[in-house]
């Protein structure tokens, strides 16, 4: 599959703030008024870019406002104030345009189990208004894209839910859209279908194509993203590679594992005020700002009188990971 270019048409500003940029919200926010109560903020005041050839990652607990963001790219939302902008046209005034450059794969794949995946893509294309003199190429070329060519002609009702996700991933792409919004599109597939969804991602990226990817699985978030965003009511509370948003977690930990419970609890209480501790079972986890700490809180548990390095069974030093960053930032866990 070809994956093209387009120009930024009727906002030449939109230019301005990023001729790389695919889509562009610029400080987005939504407002529902509400009687008697005091009106909902479901987006304040967003800014973000998808570049072009890239994945973004959109994470955020539930109701931090991922799904109006994608609401508001796809048109299906107006801004109270801000903007959006796919590809230089305002997704509400220059529909048509928008959802010419623009694919979506939700959550439920929406697929008739009765047909075959060929009579699926047909039926799909035509909807779609894919030139029918074009449309038996386009479906050989994402069936082939995701490695469902040998299964074409099976109903799909007999497909596993990992199949299923790769032929709405098809589907989305038989228009050749620029950009591609995919809401959880791992969500219930086993590790192989999600590690094969997974590489046609990265290589719709690499042709060029531009990607929003929501998601509920950090390892997803971390194999895939070029760049994250992070939502908590609604609001961005922090945005970067995965490299830099580690960098703001900062710390690093350290794990004790002991022999026994009493000797992790003796651990604990010896680790100076000020560095935070946690412990589970025979297992004590402390929070360094570097890596050299760890070597003297070690010694410090071989000098004890009560000899409490030899009850040290092993130690593991890990860096900072997504899961660090969102709670350290959002508070809450991501399916929360």
């Amino acid at each position: 599959m070809t994956v093209t270019t387009q120009t930024w048409v009727d906002d030449p500003q939109a230019h301005q703030r990023g001729a790389a940029a695919a889509i562009v919200l610029d400080e987005a926010h939504v407002q529902f008024e509400r009687r008697r109560h005091e009106p909902l903020v479901a987006v304040n005041e967003v800014s973000f870019a998808i570049p072009r050839g890239k994945v973004v990652c959109l994470l955020g607990p539930n109701g931090s406002g991922k799904t109006t963001t994608v609401n508001l790219i796809c048109g299906l939302l107006r801004p109270t104030s801000g903007t959006v902008r796919v590809f230089g046209h305002d997704p509400v005034r220059n529909r048509r345009q928008v959802l010419e450059s623009l694919a979506v794969v939700p959550q439920e794949t929406a697929l008739y189990d009765s047909l075959n995946a060929h009579e699926n893509l047909v039926f799909h294309g035509r909807y779609y208004g894919v030139d029918s003199r074009q449309l038996p190429e386009r479906i050989d070329s994402v069936l082939d894209l995701v490695q469902l060519t040998d299964r074409a002609k099976d109903r799909v009702g007999t497909y596993s839910g990992g199949m299923q996700r790769r032929l709405a991933l098809a589907r989305a792409l038989l228009t050749e859209p620029q950009a591609l919004l995919l809401d959880e599109p791992t969500l219930g597939v086993d590790v192989h279908s999600r590690a094969a969804i997974w590489d046609q991602i990265r290589a719709l990226a690499d042709q060029g194509m531009s990607v929003l990817l929501t998601t509920n699985y950090m390892e997803e978030a971390e194999q895939l993203s070029d760049h994250i965003v992070i939502l908590d009511h609604g609001t961005k509370v922090v945005e970067g590679t995965l490299a830099e948003l580690k960098d703001t977690a900062g710390k690093q930990r350290l794990l004790l594992h002991f022999a026994d419970e009493e000797s992790a609890v003796s651990a604990a209480q010896l680790i100076e005020r000020g560095q935070t501790v946690a412990r589970r079972d025979a297992t004590v986890t402390v929070e360094l700002s570097e890596a050299r700490e760890a070597l003297a809180l070690i010694q410090r548990f071989e000098d004890t009188p009560s000899g409490l390095g030899g009850r040290l069974v092993r130690f593991e030093l890990k860096e900072s990971n997504l899961q660090d960053v969102f709670l350290q930032f959002t508070g809450r866990a991501l399916r929360d």
